[in-house]
């Protein structure tokens, strides 16, 4: 588990390709105090294991499903990416929880300053925007972000410049592909709002039924 906090931009040293798979060989600093074989590491908010580490850098194995899935396996040697390691209980939780687990790709459609901020509009699949709500949070390459806006196909984000100078996405441009993952509490409210009342495990309550939106209107949640 994650918060979105990118705790520094590290670089791709190397990036080996297998057949149905690569390692990446990632070069960095902060993140490399108290590393242990098998820690998770968000890079570009892909939860990804430690293979094998020294004092400058560490590799990670990259499975087909993750290449083809998120924006890995586009990198190049020398691409700086987001880096940040596992939340660890009774941490500040300063973004929001993010798995690491990949919804879709985007694109970045516009990048727009507005006064010391940057306004970056991205072009999201159904699947990420079904999570996207105004004020809402968005991972967004493993940053934690809140939508300013948004429509049919795509979102709107700001970028302070302390985080565009701490993250890879300042130096993005349009065009460019990025990972998103949408808030999880969002994911977790959808399933239980879809199950029928026979797939909840729960006894049902003597007045039957379970939660529905209209249930949730009623007593002023929507």
């Amino acid at each position: 588990m994650f918060t979105g906090l990118v705790e520094e931009k590290g670089k791709l040293v190397s990036i080996r390709r297998g057949a149905d798979s690569a390692k990446l060989k990632v070069n960095a600093r902060v993140i490399i105090d108290g590393l242990q074989l098998g820690d998770s590491i968000a890079v570009n908010g892909v939860c990804l294991t430690v293979t094998s580490f020294d004092r400058q850098q560490f590799e990670a194995d990259v499975m087909a499903e993750t290449l083809a899935k998120t924006n890995l396996g586009g990198l190049q040697p020398g691409d700086r990416i987001n880096l940040e390691r596992a939340l660890k209980l009774g941490d500040r939780l300063g973004g929001h929880l993010v798995s690491g687990h990949i919804d879709g790709v985007g694109t970045i459609l516009g990048m727009e300053k507005h006064d010391i901020a940057t306004i970056v509009t991205i072009g999201a699949p159904p699947e990420v925007m079904r999570y996207i709500i105004k004020k809402g949070s968005v991972a967004i390459d493993g940053t934690s972000l809140t939508v300013v806006d948004f429509n049919e196909d795509s979102f709107q984000v700001s970028l302070i410049p302390h985080t565009a100078h701490a993250t890879v996405l300042g130096e993005k441009k349009p065009g460019d592909r990025v990972n998103l993952e949408g808030d999880m509490i969002g994911k977790y409210v959808e399933r239980w709002l879809g199950m029928k009342s026979d797939d909840i495990s729960q006894p049902k309550a003597k007045t039957g039924g379970g939660v529905t939106t209209d249930f949730l209107a009623r007593n002023g949640f929507l």
